[in-house]
């Protein structure tokens, strides 16, 4: 492995411990499994608004949760709509580094879901 793609790795590994070490960040990946505003996530699991939006921006900079897309609010605003890009993460410590296996959420199983959820 190259050792730009090394650090590449390990800066990935940082962000997605990192991420997941915060408190609340497994429950907002949890609910996160239909498009939902910051504000509906911090109702969802009771935490103040303030701390879900660090939280987002932790996991959206990991690559754990993305926004798709924006809608408006009750009040009349536009607000990000946030949705998790995974199912399934698992970490391997054996090695030196961290290595992380993920079952990804595919567009199709999106769609689904929110048809589902309609």
């Amino acid at each position: 492995m190259s050792q730009s793609r090394t650090k590449r790795a390990e800066s990935e590994s940082t962000a997605i411990l990192s991420a997941l070490g915060s408190k609340y960040s497994a429950e907002i990946l949890c609910a996160a499994g239909t498009p939902k505003s910051a504000q509906a996530l911090s109702d969802d699991i009771e935490i103040p608004i303030a701390t879900c939006y660090r939280r987002i921006q932790d996991l959206v900079e990991a690559g754990l949760l993305t926004c798709e897309g924006r809608q408006l609010s009750e009040e009349g605003r536009r607000t990000n709509i946030y949705r998790r890009t995974l199912d399934e993460i698992e970490i391997d410590f054996s090695d030196d580094q961290p290595s992380f296996s993920r079952k990804r959420r595919t567009e199709a199983k999106n769609r689904l879901r929110d048809q589902l959820e309609d």
